[in-house]
């Protein structure tokens, strides 16, 4: 069975959305973290496990009344970005799943299709899938391998974390496709830009 593995922080004010929250407040910021999050459980396929990989560690009662208590929850490890991806999707596999998945929690357009469309490319020829982000970043990545080492030595959370992932890729050899690029919301613009595109009700502005 294919997986996928949301990389979700716990909704408490203050530590989500930080960049959107030093523009519309931190409740708001709060709120639209809670609404992305909530549509994307609506575009996730059947027939797949789920796994939520939340922090901070202590936040798996909190984590499951917010988002039920049919998926699987996990705690993050310790260490930066890469250090958590690699441990949850090495986890995932020794779990048996054939495909892996990962995703965030900010990407409004992220729906059925770029799913079907990653575990379909997994299924044929490519080793990776990259879903890239507007801001340099990506909103997916798909393996059907756990292979550790692309989560080495790159600069997350940068206008470039996607690029040195496509060369590390490349340097270890790897097959791979990339899906179509999408925005993810991180600043006040895009936030407005959702809403415009009907992703996110206009009422989350009023909160």
């Amino acid at each position: 069975m294919s997986a996928i593995l949301l990389f979700l922080k716990a909704p408490h004010k203050g530590h989500v959305k930080t960049r959107l929250a030093q523009t519309t407040g931190a409740t708001q910021a709060l709120n639209v973290y809670r609404a992305l999050v909530e549509r994307q459980f609506t575009e996730l396929p059947s027939h797949t496990s789920i796994e939520v990989h939340y922090t901070p560690s202590d936040a798996d009662l909190e984590m499951r009344q917010w988002l039920g208590h049919r998926h699987e929850y996990y705690p993050q490890v310790e260490g930066e970005l890469g250090v958590k991806l690699a441990h949850s999707v090495s986890c995932a596999f020794e779990r048996g799943a054939k495909s892996v998945c990962c995703i965030g929690g900010d990407c409004p357009q992220l729906d059925l299709t770029h799913f079907e469309q990653a575990q379909a490319a997994l299924a044929d020829n490519s080793d990776v899938v990259f879903g890239p982000c507007e801001d340099g970043g990506y909103y997916l990545i798909g393996l059907n391998a756990p292979q550790p080492e692309l989560f080495k030595e790159i600069p997350w959370s940068s206008s470039n974390t996607l690029e040195c992932s496509l060369q590390k890729a490349a340097d270890l050899g790897l097959r791979v496709k990339l899906l179509e690029t999408l925005y993810d919301i991180d600043e006040i613009s895009e936030l407005q830009r959702a809403i415009t595109d009907g992703r996110l009700p206009s009422e989350i502005m009023d909160h």
